[in-house]
């Protein structure tokens, strides 16, 4: 299987997406290194052939009108994830989550359809490939403390900050 990639700056640092042929999002994370992402997919998508590119199109375009300011312009990139059956779901329902209203753990297990399944929720949080376009930084714990981040805390903060006050998409 093929894969390109493409990195650029962001505020908060370099930014890389690894895409497949048909466009959709394999990985994604703040870092300059696609040793840092590749790890991250799934053995079953896993590109066993990688090509740079200077541009992944609209794909591109949308991690650079987000940090821009359109929190709402990553909210239509497909994106490939693979895993068990709770995690896959749990990942289709965190795009769900608003930019702007991040919810608890607590909540996002709710939202998942299993409310005790605290412990399930963080793990799709953590083992989310695809940050920016699954957006997991918007799950925070009970109290309002942040929680972890593989692109850490201060990253998350930031993406925060960026989303507050935002307009609903419509």
């Amino acid at each position: 299987m093929t894969a390109s990639f493409a990195m650029i700056d962001t505020p908060i640092g370099p930014f890389t997406t690894v895409v497949d042929d048909a466009g959709s999002v394999l990985a994604a994370g703040w870092t300059d290194s696609i040793d840092n992402l590749v790890p991250l997919i799934h053995a079953s998508l896993r590109p066993t052939d990688l090509r740079q590119a200077s541009t992944l199109g609209s794909v591109t375009a949308a991690v650079d009108a987000y940090h821009r300011g359109d929190v709402h312009a990553i909210d239509d990139v497909p994106v490939s994830q693979q895993s068990g059956e709770f995690l896959v779901h749990a990942w289709k329902v965190l795009r769900t989550v608003p930019a702007g209203s991040p919810v608890t753990y607590s909540q996002f297990a709710e939202m998942a359809g299993r409310p005790a399944a605290i412990r399930g929720a963080a793990s799709a949080c953590a083992r989310n490939a695809a940050a920016l376009f699954v957006p997991c930084h918007r799950v925070f714990r009970i109290g309002g403390a942040l929680g972890g981040f593989r692109w850490g805390l201060p990253a998350k903060e930031w993406l925060l900050t960026h989303e507050a006050g935002v307009e609903p998409a419509e």
